[in-house]
């Protein structure tokens, strides 16, 4: 039977999250005017957008599906969600998911929602599940793979579009996928190198 990470230090982060998502769901519409991914307005130097547009979303049911996922990430990986950790990871996946949309996907001018960070915090969790030798990170990650893929290949859900009254971004999780991989990758060398400058020194 699988253990829930309840102690605070692994789901206080995760609670966080959760709760300015429900904060600015509750601000509407000023939130989405003001926080959203606007291509035109991050142009106009209102780059915090970069950011805040991870925790806007286009309705209710868009809110409650995100934050279903972010549930079973926790579920899933909530043992490595120290709160310092898991905002840092959350905040990189954010802006790496933002960043890819600006440079690499001109013609999505709008976007909003915790969907793209949520597949790079996946993809970091499934690594960290892998480095801790645990055959279920590979499960996951291909999982994730498959999906990332076949949503390129095919395009979005018709279906969740209707639910969320939105387009659903593909190109965000694809992006959000890439920086969680990138993080973990960058994390995990930086550990190496520490590790190695401190035998050296010992």
């Amino acid at each position: 039977m699988m253990s829930l990470p309840l102690s605070p230090k692994y789901s206080l982060g995760p609670l966080i999250l959760a709760l300015l998502s429900v904060i600015a769901y509750c601000l509407e519409p000023t939130a989405g005017n003001w926080l959203a991914y606007d291509r035109y307005a991050i142009q106009g130097l209102e780059t915090w957008r970069l950011l805040t547009g991870n925790i806007v979303h286009t309705n209710g049911y868009h809110v409650l599906l995100n934050l279903a996922g972010l549930t079973l990430l926790w579920a899933l990986h909530g043992e490595h969600y120290r709160i310092g950790l898991f905002l840092k990871v959350f905040v990189w996946c954010s802006l790496g998911t933002s960043v890819g949309l600006y440079f690499f996907a001109e013609n999505l001018i709008w976007y909003a929602g915790l969907s793209g960070a949520l597949h790079g915090i996946f993809v970091w969790g499934a690594c960290m599940d892998i480095r801790q030798r645990m055959t279920s990170g590979w499960l996951l990650l291909i999982g994730v793979a498959v999906k990332v893929i076949y949503e390129q290949m095919s395009g979005s859900s018709a279906e969740v579009a209707a639910l969320i009254d939105a387009k659903v971004a593909i190109d965000a999780h694809l992006f959000g996928a890439i920086s969680g991989a990138f993080l973990f990758l960058l994390m995990w060398l930086t550990s190496v190198r520490h590790s190695s400058n401190t035998s050296s020194n010992a």
